[in-house]
């Protein structure tokens, strides 16, 4: 049982470390000056083992990017008695970009990736499933998980908040014109503002 264990941890390891050399390789050079034969030397495997574990260049950039777009989310500030949304919003930010400065390569690239997907209907669907999985989270950090399945257009608004998000985010570790505490404004008080007043107000004409 033990060797059993250990040839899946071992394999697992491999993978791993295909995806981390591919990940560091795509995101030096474009996607067309990188081959398979280079990434399975940088990671220390056979050619063969790569494509046994991924297959085709595409499959191993796509399973690239989808890993690069799924950085681990913030938890959910568990329930405190008389704890604020506010507060909850807060904890979730902080925890956000504490969690992207340390990422800043990794995120950027996955942002820049994202932005390419014209024409890549594969691209796009991993992206598009990346920013759902982030409107997920924000509407249940706000206690708005229910709303938003009831009203399409809540949900709507809550990806254009997101869609913000990594536009500021892109602003502050790409471009330095916003600083973390003026991101960490702009966020808390637009989603405060949209939980507050503009979903209330869209609900309501619904």
């Amino acid at each position: 049982m033990g060797e059993r264990v250990r040839v899946r941890k071992d394999r697992d390891e491999r993978r791993e470390q295909i995806l981390v050399c591919a990940r560091e390789l795509f995101s030096e050079r474009p996607y067309e000056e990188v081959s398979n034969t280079e990434i399975a030397a940088v990671a220390g495997v056979s050619r063969g083992l790569l494509n046994h574990y991924f297959g085709t260049k595409r499959e191993l950039y796509l399973a690239v990017v989808e890993r690069m777009l799924h950085i681990p989310p913030v938890p959910v500030p568990a329930y405190e008695p008389g704890a604020s949304v506010r507060e909850r919003v807060t904890e979730s930010i902080t925890g956000w970009l504490e969690l992207l400065e340390r990422n800043a390569g990794t995120w950027l690239v996955a942002l820049d990736m994202a932005a390419g997907t014209a024409g890549d209907d594969e691209l796009a669907r991993l992206v598009d499933a990346a920013r759902e999985g982030a409107v997920d989270h924000i509407t249940e950090v706000v206690g708005l998980s229910r709303l938003a399945a009831e009203h399409p257009e809540v949900r709507s608004a809550l990806r254009g908040f997101s869609g913000m998000a990594e536009a500021a985010t892109r602003e502050w570790l790409r471009h330095g014109r916003l600083t973390r505490p003026q991101v960490h404004l702009l966020l808390e008080d637009t989603i405060m503002h949209l939980i507050e007043e503009t979903v209330p107000r869209m609900t309501a004409e619904a």
